[in-house]
């Protein structure tokens, strides 16, 4: 299985932090959040990487070149403007194959079990899986209702898209706005509508490292 690595946002919110370093070459707990993502990758056996970039994406690319000493291989899909996560992914898939792939959101911190997934079997009629967590306080209305591991958009309770999924990239290929920047909801809305998506809940530590806020939260919190 491949994975892809979502890390070409601007950062907005965590200025002034990002201004002069890209959100994935913040440190946590002592390195770059996108290493840690690496690692744990690599630590499972999925070391063909695609990591798109664009905000400052020179630092990141000179920083993890071809990923050899992460015992990884590294694609990069560089954005001349952020295509948003749907675009990101469309943009990328030459890279990505015709198998299920994992997508991973540069910006979010998990213990979620990644060895969960190496041998991880999505059945043939499923478009997707992903992997929910309980509200957050920025989130409290959360994204998705979960019914016998099939997702939908109405019900309750409702639960926080984790920012990991395996998806099919047939999922994507289909979408008729393939080159454009669009947001990965587009794509995933009429999927779940159609029963086509999985998921399963998660309530281990996991966090939204979106804001400075937050971003200095789960250092704190990894410090302990």
């Amino acid at each position: 299985m491949k994975a892809m690595i979502l890390a070409a946002g601007l950062g907005k919110r965590l200025r002034p932090l990002t201004e002069t370093t890209p959100k994935p070459l913040l440190e946590v707990a002592g390195k770059p959040l996108l290493q840690h993502h690496i690692e744990r990758l690599a630590a499972i056996g999925i070391t063909e990487l695609v990591i798109n970039t664009s905000w400052l994406a020179e630092q990141i690319e000179d920083y993890f070149g071809d990923g050899t000493e992460l015992s990884v291989s590294i694609s990069w899909s560089r954005e001349s403007q952020p295509l948003e996560t749907g675009g990101g992914i469309a943009k990328a898939l030459p890279m990505l194959g015709d198998q299920p792939f994992l997508l991973v959101n540069g910006d979010i911190w998990t213990d979620f079990p990644l060895h969960r997934v190496s041998d991880f079997y999505l059945a043939p009629e499923l478009s997707g899986w992903l992997l929910l967590v309980p509200n957050p306080d920025h989130n409290p209305a959360g994204d998705f209702a979960l019914t016998d591991h099939r997702l939908s958009l109405d019900g309750s309770p409702r639960y926080t898209f984790s920012g990991l999924s395996i998806l099919r990239p047939q999922l994507i290929a289909g979408h008729p706005f393939k080159c454009a920047s669009f947001p990965l909801r587009d794509i995933l809305q009429p999927a779940i509508k159609s029963n086509l998506m999985a998921g399963e809940v998660y309530t281990g530590d996991w966090c939204d490292v979106g804001t400075v806020e937050r971003y200095q939260e789960l250092n704190r919190y990894l410090q302990k």
